[in-house]
């Protein structure tokens, strides 16, 4: 177990796993690294006891050529294969074809993972070498299959086939012997939602998402890719592992700017940030000694040529250092961080913005010359750089760094805000307003006044059709990725039931369509709802490409916890912590937890009443002793309130803030708004 503390906290400490509850059973995650079938999906041919292969309960029988049975593992799994060969004669043939949708359950083809093809079938499938013999069979592990729900076998003779004890080894997250050891939790109910759990199950459908994109060392998509009709899964995917990569089925490889969604969820549920610390390490290990350039994408893939990946990057280094508290690593780093940063501001010119050259980026189309989003993202890495700066006792440096986000800040506004449409522009010569860099001027709090936040919340939903926002920057497009970042963006404006209406739309879709896997979240689709995502930028037309267990989908997880129930951390290891919950949601309730290495956070809220039948909200907080926060809530919310039993006044200008320090805290306020009453 002191292996997996380290692994899971990042430091030498005992992990605080999340307290037993209700939530529990929202976990996705198995119980056992070994799962097997909980049902048949669909079946052809002369098949004797079919049900036997549902939970290795038995033995099955294919008698005929061509006879296949899809089983059902009920949930996004992936690894290796293994089963039984009870019986087989010289003839026998048996082949394995895999999907995450049951769109693609095929018995001549997997979906595909190597590479896209217009005919959806380039992976085709995974024959075992005859003759078959008695005795257990394994899948060889180049031919690992990262994510998948239903599994096909097929019999290829009218030789008689007998199989049993068919199982999946799983292969991601390796440093967890319990799957479901979760040191964060979140629990609520929205009473009009079409399912009232719903915010709970997408919640952990996040937290499972990104475990299943933390992977072994070795078991990267090989680069030049497999061979059609076969896929290969052994390549080295950086400097350690395990890692952090973009998908379970694919591209598997450590990618910068999902990781700007996948870590805070991962953070708030499982707190394993080493698969995040090795990921980044991978980008710095390979930066550009001359020019201080960082690869867009990790190996085997290694794209070069992203500014905003670059970006990325840099972010994501706050981003671990924020939870984790690592310091001895960011120093390592330093010297390749600061060029980093430099090779960015190299970049501003005498505009006073930065002009992007490096044009790849999480699949938009433009994006190139002065463009917003690339000038949001290096506001950010200005802004989080000085503060690591700060806390290295570099005081020059930060005062360098943040004088310098400050004139960009003022630069960006007048440059970009188009005022009629209460949006930022995409660039100085276009119309188009992108949903990448107005959700990133609110989450950074790049706008110059705080009425822009509410009318840019307003301005994006103008482009939202019944599944979510279809972004101008990326047409008929809905992507989870930046609509993540735009569901914070809701919160952060202060329109709560907007960012819940967004919730239901794009991740309710997603949960619950059958399209998908029901567990995990999908990389994207198309403006109608189909799989057909990037189908003319890249994917060549080929649904069976898209991957459906996405980390940089997974934007609900921490968002639910930052936001709905309110509880952040405000500086390294939540040494300082916040707790604001957003309470017009619907919400009549909320609580939630995780960890850092200076213990557990604990938070709760519900609207309830008092003996006198008066509305009253109480709130519940535990942090570590040592840490101090502050309890804020809505400004309508002023007067007395009871703290721990105790009547207490609140007289303040602004948003009321109680500020307490660690241990348990209990407080209650009468008198509630009447729009927040549920």
């Amino acid at each position: 177990m002191l292996l997996l503390s380290l692994l899971l906290s990042g430091i030498a400490g005992v992990v605080c796993l999340a307290p037993p509850g209700d939530w529990d059973k929202f976990n996705y995650a198995p119980s056992s690294r070994t799962v097997t079938p909980v049902a048949i999906h669909s079946s052809n041919g002369q098949i004797t006891n079919p049900s036997g292969l549902i939970k290795a309960q038995g033995k099955t029988t294919f008698s005929s050529s061509g006879s296949w049975l899809a089983l059902d593992f009920g949930i996004e799994v992936g690894g290796l294969i293994s089963l039984n060969i009870e019986s087989a004669s010289a003839k026998s043939s048996l082949t394995l074809s895999f999907t995450e949708s049951p769109m693609f359950i095929r018995p001549t083809s997997s979906d595909d993972s190597s590479h896209p093809a217009a005919n959806t079938t380039y992976d085709g499938v995974l024959k075992l070498q005859g003759p078959l013999v008695a005795g257990l069979w394994q899948q060889p592990a180049t031919t690992l299959r990262g994510g998948f729900r239903f599994l096909t076998l097929v019999s290829n003779s009218n030789a008689s086939l007998t199989l049993s004890n068919v199982s999946c080894s799983i292969s991601f997250a390796p440093h967890f012997p319990n799957l479901r050891a979760y040191t964060g939790y979140f629990l609520a109910k929205h009473p009009t939602f079409h399912d009232e759990d719903f915010l709970t199950k997408v919640w952990y459908a996040g937290a499972y998402t990104v475990q299943t994109n933390t992977v072994p060392l070795d078991t990267g998509r090989k680069v030049p890719f497999a061979p059609q009709g076969s896929w290969e899964n052994d390549a080295r995917l950086g400097v350690a592992g395990p890692i952090i990569v973009d998908g379970a089925k694919r591209d598997r490889a450590v990618w910068p700017g999902d990781m700007g969604i996948a870590v805070p969820a991962q953070f708030v549920s499982t707190n394993d940030l080493i698969p995040t610390r090795n990921a980044l390490a991978t980008m710095f290990a390979a930066i550009n000694p001359s020019t201080g350039a960082l690869p867009e994408s990790g190996p085997p893939l290694s794209q070069q040529g992203s500014d905003t990946y670059h970006a990325w990057t840099l972010i994501g280094t706050h981003n671990y250092h924020l939870f984790s508290g690592d310091t001895e690593w960011v120093r390592e780093i330093w010297s390749n961080f600061t060029k980093a940063v430099g090779f960015l501001e190299g970049k501003v010119d005498s505009t006073g913005l930065i002009k992007i050259t490096g044009l790849r980026d999480w699949a938009r189309l433009g994006g190139g010359g002065y463009n917003a989003e690339g000038n949001a993202l290096l506001y950010q890495v200005l802004v989080t750089a000085a503060d690591l700066a700060a806390q290295l006792n570099n005081t020059q440096q930060a005062l360098a760094w943040s004088a310098n986000a400050t004139t960009l800040k003022g630069r960006f506004n007048e440059a970009f805000w188009d005022d009629a449409a209460g949006l930022y522009k995409d660039n100085l010569t276009t119309t188009l307003h992108p949903q990448d860099a107005n959700s990133f001027a609110v989450l950074f709090n790049l706008t110059d006044s705080e009425d822009k936040k509410p009318r840019i919340s307003e301005g994006l939903q103008n482009n939202w059709n019944a599944l979510g926002p279809v972004p101008p920057e990326l047409p008929d497009t809905i992507s989870p990725f930046i609509s993540g970042f735009e569901l914070q963006a809701h919160f952060i404006a202060g329109e709560d039931k907007r960012a819940m209406d967004l919730l239901e739309r794009t991740w309710g879709y997603m949960l619950y369509t059958d399209l998908s896997v029901q567990s995990t979240l999908l990389e994207g689709f198309t403006a109608n709802g189909s799989l057909s995502y990037r189908y003319y930028v890249g994917y060549d037309n080929d649904p069976a490409y898209t991957s459906h267990s996405h980390g940089w989908s997974s934007g609900p997880t921490s968002a639910l916890t930052f936001y709905l129930l309110g509880l952040t951390v405000t500086s390294t290891q939540g040494s300082t912590w916040s707790l604001a919950p957003h309470l017009n949601t619907g919400v009549p309730a909320a609580e939630g937890g995780f960890e850092t290495p200076l213990g557990r956070f604990d938070a709760s809220w519900v609207f309830s009443e008092d003996a006198n039948g008066n509305d009253v909200l109480i709130i519940q907080i535990t942090t570590p002793q040592g840490t101090e926060g502050a309890v804020k809530l809505p400004n309508d919310m002023v007067g007395s309130y009871v703290r721990n039993g105790t009547i207490r006044n609140l007289v303040l200008d602004g948003t009321p803030e109680v500020r307490v320090s660690g241990g348990s805290h209990t407080l209650s306020w009468p008198a509630l708004a009447s729009e927040m009453k549920v």
